[in-house]
């Protein structure tokens, strides 16, 4: 009993601790908005910049350009020169990467703390002096095509996302996926990547994150140093799209020349990442699919023996989200059949209230989640860069946890009866293609 009371007050000792990331923020006087956030426990910094564009913001006949862009800005600067970037990082122990969404594009280095300055200067140098010029694109357009032929296009089970988004939304750019047409990126001069360069990647659409083992005044005399004089480029203009309520049934089909196994995939369009309800449906996906207790592992996989695999997931986005389960069939199981065995799953949220025990652990997960995904440098410098460009609250990093403690049984029923009826979504069978 004793060990016991002493792991809960160990856990809850290291919740407190991971609920407040102590940080502090401002904006430079060209519109880049700083966030910084000292620990020196560890002799680490990392050095991020968030910069809010992502294929969403392309237009129709020119996609790929932001995923295009998260290649190309490591190309070389005026100062930098071509093909060295990495060399210099990993010659000064560091490390570093970049990601591109929907919606944002984020690249960070982390380095030794001694390193803090040349991680502000190569950031500043890729926002200020980036070479964009014929043989850069030319170099990355094949690396972007090898990866598309690579992720998607030979990959099994690659392209079900580019034909469920398709097939969800009709107006909205969230039908794309982010790697983009490669005729787009070859049907493209360089005056337009210039131009994608000059409206996206400017101060005032970014968020500049400085995390680890910092002097706070040090680092802003440096900060403002690098990159206060950098010019602020225009106003970003967003469209908002709006896409009309799916209210019947679509269905649909596809071939993957790269499978054997067929997949279903059932899709229901569902608000963004900031509303309650997003959460919501993040608890429901747990409660389905996390884990070999969930009750579709248990039910598909370890009961009946239905299925390989099935998942449950929120793809939560800025604008939309879309929630997506998929399911892989064992043996002769039809999709057919391991469709209605989920719906009835879903029915029972929907009609009953789930069990309190079933909540309770619901809820110790989200707990856990909360605690590691503020278990790292990396994660926290992420983390507040997008809540304060998605949320305009950066700490969300402590507080976004407090909404998923205040979800009842009720709300988790009563968003399952809005959002996840038959008549509201796409079920699409992926199969092989036939030789």
């Amino acid at each position: 009993m004793k060990k016991c009371i002493l792991t809960f007050l160990l856990f809850t000792g290291i919740l407190s601790y991971a609920q407040q990331v102590q940080f502090e923020e401002y904006d430079l006087e060209n519109g880049l908005h700083v966030i910084l956030h000292q620990d020196n426990a560890v002799p680490v910094i990392v050095t991020s910049v968030l910069y809010h564009v992502g294929s969403k913001d392309e237009k129709e006949n020119r996609t790929g350009f932001a995923h295009f862009f998260e290649h190309l800005l490591f190309e070389g600067t005026q100062n930098v020169e071509r093909g060295k970037w990495f060399s210099i990082v990993s010659s000064n122990g560091g490390q570093n990467n970049a990601y591109t969404t929907d919606d944002f594009t984020y690249y960070y280095e982390v380095f030794p703390s001694n390193n803090l300055e040349l991680g502000l200067w190569l950031e500043s140098e890729r926002m200020l002096h980036p070479v964009i010029n014929e043989i850069g694109v030319e170099t990355q357009n094949e690396v972007v095509k090898e990866e598309k032929r690579m992720r998607y296009d030979n990959s099994p089970y690659g392209r079900w996302m580019e034909e469920v988004r398709a097939r969800v939304f009709t107006q909205h750019p969230y039908s794309r996926i982010p790697i983009g047409s490669n005729d787009d990126l070859d049907a493209a001069t360089l005056d337009e990547f210039v131009d994608f360069n000059n409206t996206y990647y400017n101060p005032n659409n970014a968020v500049l994150v400085v995390a680890g083992d910092l002097d706070i005044e040090k680092t802003k005399k440096m900060i403002y140093d690098y990159f206060n004089d950098i010019p602020a480029g225009p106003p970003v203009e967003r469209i908002k799209i709006v896409e009309e309520p799916i209210v019947e049934a679509l269905q649909g089909e596809a071939f993957d020349k790269n499978i054997q196994i067929p997949a279903l995939f059932t899709a229901y369009r569902i608000p963004n990442r900031t509303t309650r309800e997003s959460k919501v449906l993040n608890m429901i996906s747990s409660y389905l699919s996390d884990g070999n207790s969930s009750k579709l592992y248990r039910k598909l996989v370890d009961e009946k023996k239905m299925s390989l695999q099935v998942a449950a997931f929120n793809m939560s986005l800025e604008d939309y989200g879309v929630y997506i389960v998929l399911t892989l069939p064992l043996g002769e199981n039809s999709l057919d059949a391991l469709r209605d065995e989920i719906d009835e799953e879903i029915l029972k949220i929907q009609t009953d209230l789930i069990s309190k025990k079933d909540f309770e652990k619901l809820r110790n997960q989200f707990e856990s989640n909360f605690v590691s995904s503020n278990a790292s440098i990396e994660s926290i410098a992420n983390s507040l860069a997008e809540y304060y460009t998605f949320y305009g609250n950066t700490n969300m990093i402590n507080s976004q946890i407090d909404i998923y403690r205040s979800i009842t049984r009720e709300e988790i029923r009563a968003v399952a009866q809005k959002y996840l009826n038959p008549n509201q979504r796409l079920s699409l069978h992926y199969l092989p293609e036939s030789k």
